[in-house]
């Protein structure tokens, strides 16, 4: 009283924010949070708001658990209730920004800021959000699937009544909450003013000049393929992200949003819908991406512990066959198979060049050969092993499925790309299964993303280039259904050059009749359904892994994030030298062949194998590839891809086949064999053997070595049966 300023005494109860303190106290005790809370001495959001200030970016993102360190009162209070809290933290965040970066200027206009929250609290799934979470604080991880494009949502409109010119401000929450206009104008009375001048009913219109807009997103969110159970379709829920959250994401980001668990009215002009049941959407107030693309996985997730007992399992020597036996253990064999899908898994180094060109780090793998032969089994261990991986068949997959849709929104008529199997799986696996039943049109359309990575659209009007940085995996039959060793790669194998050299590795998986592997194949399966496969003395018959999926998982993350090797001077001169040897061993196959190569050897091969060698010296945490794991890279492309393209030769070099005077001289004699062999016996007809070599070999001149090639093939596509024990042709078929 005594001091010269203005004394003055509230006489109006405190506005109360329903928790019976006082909205001023609240602001203070968060001013006082953002101003005081320090982490050994540094003030991080004292900090962290001058930084955003000097570059006009008015937010501020604000750890939970700091909040909860500091007083456990005020972070129940945000978390119970957001929509009240959340307004008041931005005023404390904007008074707080007046007095840390303009102390001297009192009157600065500032606008309104933005309040960020990230934590570490468990995830709720899209699945398991119920009424009890309206109106709370929930965090929930998913892929995002779509998102639509900016729009400018009103957060103060201007309103202006034609009658009497009368203006008023009428604020809007977020979201998609919307606003209804005053049927009545709200102008005061005039003592003296005439009854007759009232303003009609529905005076206003809005002034948009003088209306105040923010920056608004609606984002798609779907469940994590591999968090769906099996049966159910994958859920999602529409999130809406407004000012500095808005632009964050793209289709194919793996994120966890925490938001406002909130409801809005559909369609106010729908008469059907019940006046009670609103729909549920997500006001985010935090968007943290799960993944950086350009590393892997964010490194901050492993624990010290982790990451010691992963750098002491890279130094273990015998590593590469220990990660081998841990693919897919139940299934008997295939040790080089297994060891691509490791070389797959971990990846090779992806390299930006100075002109702006991408270099792919990623290894494709196709697995071609019999049914039976495991190779869905292995697709699906590879599923469940991949960090980030999607599984998918070919024959139930469209051109629009693998890579991306255009869909329209129901509301704003505005139309928004919604990602396919290939966006989504960016940064992991891809694997198609039934590769050989998809449409033409529809593998077409997976060239780009196998190569340059994106996929390219252009429908409706939406021209965009979307990221695609997976691997594929792919299994396919031949084209008779099972692999004919009586004909060349090139008449098995159905797909065009174009696909097959973008293909790191093809492996011909063949299903031989071999009594003993029969016996040990059998042994083995029978193990495993007996639940003693662990007994057996062979290393390739355990069935327990040495690596654990679970840790092998987290490994490949480890290794993605950590490690990019480059190749050392001794292991490129000798990749060099050798591609040059493969392509003059391909040059001599044709010409001995006197036919085009179906499998290509290009100079991407040349990068499939530097790949390779990448991936495995990454295996193992070393930053250069030295001469050893060039050495494993050309073995495995030897036994893979070679192998497919020299079989066409070996195919042929069977004993007591020299008759026919090569293997071109032969096929050729095999046909024109064929051709008379149907004339000579109409379906329904027989004739013996001995008769028939008669005929052919003695009188036509014929090879008998061509004759039981021939007559094998017929059996073979069941157009002949052998009676008789075997003495007897009868022909039954085309």
């Amino acid at each position: 009283m005594d001091s010269r300023s203005t004394y003055s005494l509230s006489v109006l109860a405190p506005l109360n924010d329903g928790f019976g303190e006082p909205r001023t106290e609240v602001i203070a005790r968060l001013k006082e949070f953002i101003l005081s809370f320090q982490i050994d001495g540094v003030y991080i959001y004292r900090d962290q708001i001058r930084d955003n200030v000097l570059v006009r970016r008015y937010y501020c993102d604000v750890d939970i658990a700091h909040l909860i360190s500091y007083s456990e009162e005020l972070a129940h209070k945000l978390s119970t209730d957001p929509s009240g809290t959340i307004p008041l933290f931005e005023t404390a965040l904007r008074q707080c920004t007046q007095r840390i970066v303009y102390p001297q200027k009192p009157d600065v206009d500032l606008p309104q800021h933005q309040l960020m929250l990230h934590s570490s609290i468990d995830h709720i799934s899209i699945r398991d959000l119920t009424a009890d979470n309206v109106s709370a604080l929930v965090r929930i991880p998913g892929i995002v699937i779509g998102a639509s494009t900016l729009s400018s949502k009103a957060t103060a409109l201007a309103i202006q009544c034609r009658n009497c010119q009368h203006t008023e401000k009428l604020g809007i929450e977020g979201g998609f909450q919307g606003v209804s206009l005053p049927r009545i104008c709200g102008r005061k009375k005039v003592p003296g003013q005439d009854e007759g001048d009232k303003c009609p009913l529905d005076p206003y219109f809005v002034v948009h000049e003088e209306s105040q807009f923010q920056d608004q997103q609606i984002i798609k969110l779907q469940e994590a393929p591999d968090q769906v159970p099996v049966g159910e379709l994958p859920r999602h829920i529409l999130i809406s992200a407004d000012r500095y959250l808005a632009n964050r994401v793209v289709p194919g980001s793996r994120c966890t949003v925490m938001g406002v668990y909130s409801i809005y009215q559909q369609n106010k002009n729908n008469k059907a819908s019940a006046v009670a049941i609103r729909n549920p959407y997500l006001r985010a107030v935090g968007i943290t991406t799960d993944v950086d693309h350009g590393t892997g996985s964010n490194t901050t997730h492993f624990t010290e512990e982790e990451i010691q007992e992963f750098e002491e399992l890279s130094r273990s020597p015998d590593l590469y066959e220990k990660l081998a036996r841990s693919i897919a253990p139940s299934i008997y064999g295939n040790a080089d198979i297994k060891k691509a899908i490791a070389c797959l898994l971990m990846g090779g180094s992806k390299k930006i060049l100075p002109d702006g060109m991408k270099l792919r780090g990623d290894i494709n793998v196709l697995l071609l050969g019999d049914p039976g032969t495991a190779k869905s089994q292995l697709l699906k261990f590879v599923e469940k092993v991949a960090p980030i991986a999607i599984y998918t068949s070919g024959k139930g997959s469209s051109a629009a499925g693998l890579t991306a849709s255009v869909q329209r929104d129901v509301q704003s008529r505005e139309f928004y790309l919604e990602g396919g199997a290939m966006v989504l799986a960016d940064g992991g696996v891809v694997c198609i299964d039934e590769f050989d039943k998809m449409r033409d049109e529809d593998r077409v359309a997976i060239h780009e993303a196998m190569e340059q990575q994106t996929i390219s659209i252009a429908k409706a009007g939406i021209t965009t280039i979307l990221n695609a940085r997976t691997s594929v995996l792919a299994a396919a039959n031949p084209i008779f259904g099972r692999y004919d060793d009586l004909k060349s790669p090139g008449e098995n194998i159905d797909f065009q050059t174009t696909i097959l050299s973008r293909f790191d590795m093809i492996f011909i998986v063949r299903d031989d009749h071999n009594q003993k592997r029969d016996e040990t194949i059998a042994r083995h399966v029978m193990g495993i359904h007996m639940g003693n496969g662990a007994n057996n003395v062979s290393a390739e018959d355990q069935i327990t892994p040495d690596i654990p999926v679970e840790k092998m998982k987290r490994y490949i993350t480890f290794c993605k994030s950590r490690c990019a090797p480059r190749l050392s001077k001794e292991a490129t001169e000798k990749l060099s030298s050798h591609f040059v040897t493969i392509r003059a061993q391909t040059a001599r196959h044709e010409r001995g062949a006197n036919m085009k190569s179906s499998i290509p050897i290009t100079i991407r091969q040349l990068e499939a194998i530097i790949r390779i060698t990448e991936s495995l010296a990454k295996l193992t945490l070393s930053p250069i590839a030295d001469e050893s794991h060039v050495d494993e890279a050309i073995r495995l492309f030897l036994a893979s891809t070679m192998d497919a393209v020299t079989h066409e030769r070996s195919a042929y070099n069977t004993s007591g086949m020299g008759a026919g005077g090569g293997n071109t001289d032969l096929m050729a004699e095999v046909g024109k064999l064929e051709e008379e062999l149907r004339k000579r016996l109409p379906i329904g007809w027989s004739a013996s053997l001995a008769k028939l070599k008669g005929e052919f070999c003695a009188g036509r001149g014929y090879s008998e070595a061509a004759l039981g090639r021939c007559l094998g093939i017929m059996q073979r596509r069941e157009s002949i049966r052998m009676r008789g024990g075997g003495g007897v042709v009868w022909r039954c078929g085309v």
